[in-house]
This record gives C-alpha cells, structure tokens and sequence, in this order.
C-alpha cells in the first residue's frame, strides 16, 4: 500500500473537504492502518484529530478516543456529526440516561468513534474496560499525552492507568498525541504508556500564521485597549494570572464597551458554561481567563491570545497561544511584561516535598522570562527550546520587525565582566548592577565598596545597565546559573573581552520596520455577508458558528468566488456531506454578490493544495492587483466624499476604508495630500524621525486623538514606498 493511501485520501476529501494532507498526517494515518502504535508531537491547530479520525472510518470498528478535555468532547463530537460521522462521547457532563444511550450505541456497534474522558474509562472497578473487551475496538487514540508525565506542564494522575491498554489490548493499536512535551516528557509518556516500539512523529512546532510581540507592562490596559480597538469585532482570549484580575479586567472591558466575560475556577460550573457557550457561538468576542480556560477550546477562528501576566513556561505559553489561528489565518500573540512578574510567580513555583520539581519549575520559568528579554528572533528562540532549528528571523515577530542601531559597548562590556569577575561570580543582577552604579545603599557590603570597580558605571541609569547586561547574557558573554536565585557568572567567551581582544556590538536605540501585514485581496464586504449567513445557521442549528466553516473557508469563498457547486468541491472545507447540507445556500451568497459588482470568478487561479488557503498577492506589471471593492472605495473617494461617509455608504469600518486608500497611497495612484493634511504629514514625519518607527500605538498615544490610525499608516507607507 503506497504512503498516500487512495483510502484515506478519499475520506480526507469526501468527508472533510481536504485536497492533501499536511504535517505528515499521510504517514502517521498509514501506520496506525498498518496496526503500528504512534506518538505524534503536532502544533495546536496542526490537524492531530484528523491523524486518528481517517483510520476510524476505515477501520472496522470503533475507535476510543481519550481526552481530559470534557468540555471540547461535545464541539469535536458535533463538527463529526456535521460531516455524518456516527460520533458520541462519554463524561460527566451527561445525564445517566443520555450515558445508557450512548453506551447501548457503542454495544450496537452504531458508532465510529467515542470520546471519553480517562476518569469514565476507569470507573466502576474497570467494567467499561471489561465491557470494551466485547466489542469491535480498532484503535486506541491518547489525546493530550503530556498529562501522563509528571514532568509534563498538565499532569493528570488519572492518565497513569492509560498503561493498562496495551497489556488488555496488546493487538489493537495506540496513538498518543500532543502539542506540547520536550524531550524529557516525550520519553517519559512513551515509557509510561507502554508504547516501546511505537513510532514518533514530531511535526514542525512553527505556526507561522501566528505573529508574535512582547510589550513592556507599564500601561498595559491602554495599550490592550488601544490594540482590541484597532481589532473591533475580532475573537480573542485574554490569559490573567488571578481569578481576582480576570473579574477586574473583565468589568473594566465591559464598561469600556467589549463584549466580554469573565473565566475562572472561582465561578460556578453553571456560569463558566455559559460564559464558554456564549464565546463559542460569537455572542460575545472576548473571555478573560485563568489557565482554567482554553484546553477545552477548538474555536478555529479566535485571532488572538493576549498574556496580561507572564505565564509560567514556555509549554503553556506555547499551548496557549497556539488557540489562535487554529484556521490558519493571521493571528496575534501579543504578551505584556514585566520583572514583577518572575518574583511573583517563583512563589508558585515551589512544589512542597519535591525538590526536584521546584528545580525544574524554576528553570522552566527562567526560560519563560529569557524569551521575553531576548533580542533575537522569538520564533526561532521557541522553536529552538522545543528542539528545533529555524533561520536567524521570521520577518513576523516583534523582534523581526525592527530595526536595531548598534555602537560599540566594549568598554561598557568590560565594566560588567570585570564587576562579576571582582565579585566573584557569586551575586545576581540586581545586586551587580548596583554595585557598577555606586549605590550607597546598605545592602552593598563594606569590602565591595573598595574594589575597583564600584561606581564606574555611575553615568547609565540602572535600567540601562539591567538591559545592557540581559544583552550580554543573550549574546553568551554572561551566564545565569542557579534557579531560585540566579547568580551571574562569566563565560568562556568573556576572557577575550577582559583582555581586550574581542569587541562588542551592543544596542543603542530600535526603529520598527514594518508593522502591518499586507491586505489579502479578498472581497470583504462578500465575507462579512458570508459570516452573517454562517451565523444564521448556526443560530438555527444550535451549534459554534466555526462548526458550520471556518473563517479560513469563508475567506476562500470570498478570494476565489466560485461560481458552481463544481467549483465549492475545490474550497477547503466543503466536503460531500457539507456540500450537500450548505452548498447552495452560500452559492447563492457569492452568485448574487458577483452579479451585483459585475465580478468573474477566479477559480482558475486556485492551486488545488491545502497549503495555499487564501491566494496571494498577483503581480502583474510590478504592481499588485487591484480589487473591485478597492476600486470602489478609490472611486467615491475621488468623487470627494470623505471616508466617514464612503464608510457608511458601504457598511465597512472607516480603517478597512482608510486601508483602501493606503494601498493605493503605496503603489503610487493616490497622493498622501489627497488623504492627510500637510500639517499632519509634517507632524508624523517628525516624531518618525526623532523617535525612529515606533509601535503604531506608542506613535498614536503621542500624537493624541486628532490623528487616526489609517493618516499614521499612510504616511508610514509612503515613506516605506519612497525607500
């Protein structure tokens, strides 16, 4: 049998509207088929689900599916059902009656596949196991493998007793699957559940339509609101670290005007299913949460993950920020910081009786907080911890997208070496930083003040030596050793630094380069009209608007404008059974819009692969192309009417209006004058070239409410033109 089985590439297509597999899905699917267990490492929004749901249709019998996720089991249940897969699941969310259904389904041999949850595998003094013995069981399917290790960032003890399967089931395959385990975790849940010769399958942690940006925490709630202003409308999880600031966050949102709720441990069961319900079918846009949220969440389209406070590892950091985008379209992952935030979280980081643990907790948030202090390209930096390698930049992190100034800090660099050298590598930054400023206070010992090298970096303030020395233990000229309290010490690249034989590049001052992504040319006016039927139906159905499509689809849709249920067979997402139930419905959406703007379809210029999900930019000529709704906007603008008025005659917002205009500001067919007045150009211009390009929001703060964003962009765009 080849590795693209025709099998499982029909029931990819048939049943979930997929061209081609992605993230080695082909091979993993291949060998759970040819009976072999599997462990699978794939990012969140990866398509893990699909690696064991194609060989439960094509196996015989029923697949298990166990999840800790109770409150995702009913979402994944009903997307199955969406696509006439018999799927049922099994917690104690259900009623008895409605568990004596589910289980009299399963001895009927009516169902494809059960979801359920490890604590209802095992009750009852292992009758379901006994009862499971009976039945037609074909594969075996571990979701979220990482709670099995206690060396995982979600252990769950009630996953120890997965072990058992492969002694009661030796003959029937397991796939374990995760998002999230470095090396210590994968060995120790291969170890644990018994899978010794099973095959490891470790996709690419990259989600590159993930953008991510760490900002300092000083006025963190107004720049949050500035960033959910400029993100109106759009789904988003925002991650506190107390249940008493989710509830704060949330009313102080809500009385600024967001449709928001709060998600914590402290609310009722009753209230966090509503608050979750809510949030999955779009009548709200925003939850506010504790890390008590979001493992149960398979919203496709949520667009971003905010981080209020720091997280306490890189997995969970990872994990969580990998619920955005889960349809591949652009999302952000934007993470407020700040150094209260480590000593805040050291305290929780100790795990009584187990020194060990605590170790590895403390090293783990280190790590947290070296990835928001360094000045290298994040992605790499993450991508690298869970081990993998990746070029020096992304071109779409924070740090990517700026543009450093450097001069020569090797005299500076020596002061610092030459402090820990001097006080023999045995205190930490805060102390050695006051040390090189002279600090008169008390905790500097008497003999310190005697060496030669207290004071003498007495002229930089302490939060440029706190920042110049972070650089230097990001470059490798320093280290940080110890957990709890970390001392610094030199390394084996700072004696050719001491001794004068090597320079030292340091950082002076940034300048953002680019901090918008270029427009996709889809007709938007056709995608909100195509999200509104979405959720028509959805209301109608009972079910999460993303259940019927997903934003990825819909975008699609509006890209290529297929124009007969042939071409809807091409769009990711349409498989038979959705085709049949929607197709005509939003046919009749794109057919109707095409008619009324005098559009063609571009179906011709869809590459029939999944990678390409929405269609890239055409150059013709060196220019890119123009779209009709574009033009339109160009149109009445040109007419005179000003973009409150063109917003309002097209239902649009004025920055997708304001974003028309500068695109064609930066391929040169509008003049800058013709949008922003010439005393505001001047005062852009100005504060660009004294403060460099600085974050959009910094620059609106300091030009206040006079200047919108879409006059700031466009001046930003022509001069980006103009270079």
């Amino acid at each position: 049998m080849s590795t693209k089985s025709p099998d499982a590439l029909t029931v990819l297509k048939t049943r979930f509207g997929y061209d081609a597999f992605r993230h080695g899905q082909d091979e993993i699917i291949q060998t759970v088929l040819e009976g072999g267990d599997a462990f699978v490492l794939m990012p969140t929004g990866g398509g893990k689900s699909l690696c064991y749901q194609i060989p439960a249709l094509i196996f015989p019998g029923v697949t298990v599916v166990v999840s800790p996720l109770i409150a995702l089991m009913k979402d994944q249940v009903d997307a199955l059902r969406m696509n006439g897969i018999a799927a049922a699941y099994l917690n104690s969310s259900l009623e008895y009656a409605d568990q004596d259904s589910v289980v009299a389904s399963l001895r009927r041999g009516e169902l494809k596949l059960l979801y359920i949850a490890p604590e209802k595998f095992f009750a009852g003094g292992g009758m379901f196991l006994e009862m499971l013995k009976q039945m037609d069981v074909s594969l075996f399917a571990i979701d979220e493998a990482h709670c099995v290790s206690q060396w995982g960032h979600d252990f769950r003890p009630e996953y120890f007793h997965l072990s058992r399967l492969k002694q009661e089931f030796p003959d029937v395959p397991v796939i374990a699957l995760t998002a999230t385990a470095d090396h210590v975790t994968q060995k120790d849940v291969l170890e644990k559940l018994g899978l010794e010769d099973a095959r490891v399958f470790v996709s690419s942690f990259n989600r590159e339509n993930i953008h991510y940006t760490v900002v300092p925490k000083k006025n963190s709630y107004e720049r949050l609101v500035d960033y959910l202003s400029a993100h109106k409308g759009e789904m988003g999880i925002l991650y506190t670290l107390s249940r008493k600031s989710a509830e704060a966050l949330s009313e102080k949102l809500s009385m600024d005007g967001f449709l928001v709720k709060p998600y914590h441990a402290g609310l009722s069961k009753e209230v966090k299913d509503k608050h979750q319900e809510l949030f999955q079918k779009d009548e709200i846009n925003i939850i506010v949460a504790t890390i008590a949220f979001g493992m149960g969440i398979n919203k496709s389209n949520v667009r971003f993950v905010v981080h209020m406070d720091l997280p306490k590892n890189l997995e969970s950091y990872y994990q969580e920020t990998g619920r955005a985008g889960r349809d591949g379209v652009r999302s952000d992952a934007l993470l407020f910081y700040g150094n209260g935030d480590v000593m805040k979280l050291k305290r929780f980081a100790e795990v009584d009786g187990n020194p060990e643990q605590t170790r590895i907790m403390l090293r783990k948030l280190g790590q947290m907080a070296d990835f928001c202090e360094i000045r290298t390209c994040r992605r790499k930096h993450l991508l690298n911890y869970f081990g993998e390698e990746f070029p020096d930049t992304c071109e779409s992190c924070d740090v990517c997208l700026t543009e450093y100034e450097t001069f020569d800090g090797t005299v500076l660099a020596q002061k610092a070496l030459s402090a820990v050298l001097r006080l023999e590598e045995r205190f930490g930054l805060s102390y050695v930083v006051d040390f090189l400023r002279g600090s008169k206070s008390e905790k500097i010992r008497a003999e310190h003040r005697e060496l030669k090298t207290y004071g003498v970096g007495a002229d930089i303030s302490k939060t440029e030596w706190m920042r110049l020395i972070k650089d230097l233990v990001s470059m490798g000229y320093l280290r940080q050793s110890g957990d709890q309290y970390p001392v610094l010490t030199l390394s084996h690249k700072s004696a050719a630094v001491l001794r004068g034989e090597e320079a030292v590049t340091l950082v002076q001052s940034v300048h953002v380069k680019e901090v918008e992504a270029k427009e996709l040319p889809y007709e938007e006016e056709l995608f909100e009209a195509l999200k509104s039927l979405r959720m028509e139906i959805a209301q109608k159905e009972k079910i999460p608007a993303y259940i019927v499509f997903s934003d990825a689809t819909l975008l699609e849709l509006a890209t290529y404008l297929p124009l007969t249920l042939d071409d809807m067979r091409r769009i990711s997402g349409f498989g038979e059974v959705k085709l049949s139930r929607y197709g005509e419905a939003f046919l009749e959406g794109v057919v109707t819009y095409c008619e009324e703007h005098q559009l063609s379809s571009k179906m011709g210029e869809k590459v029939s692969s999944r990678k390409t999900r929405v269609k890239k930019e055409s150059v013709e000529k060196g220019k890119p192309e123009v779209n009709a709704t574009k033009q339109e906007t160009l149109r009445l603008f040109l007419e005179g009417k000003p973009v409150a008025q063109i917003a309002a005659l097209r239902n649009l917002t004025t920055s997708t209006i304001e974003g028309h205009l500068t695109f064609f500001i930066g391929i040169g067919e509008l003049a800058l004058s013709d949008m922003v007045s010439q005393e505001k150009i001047e005062r852009i211009r100005g504060e660009l070239s004294e403060n460099g390009f600085i974050p959009l929001r910094a620059l609106k703060e300091t030009l206040g409410d006079a200047y919108s964003y879409g006059e700031i962009r466009a001046v930003i765009e022509e001069m980006r033109r103009n270079r």
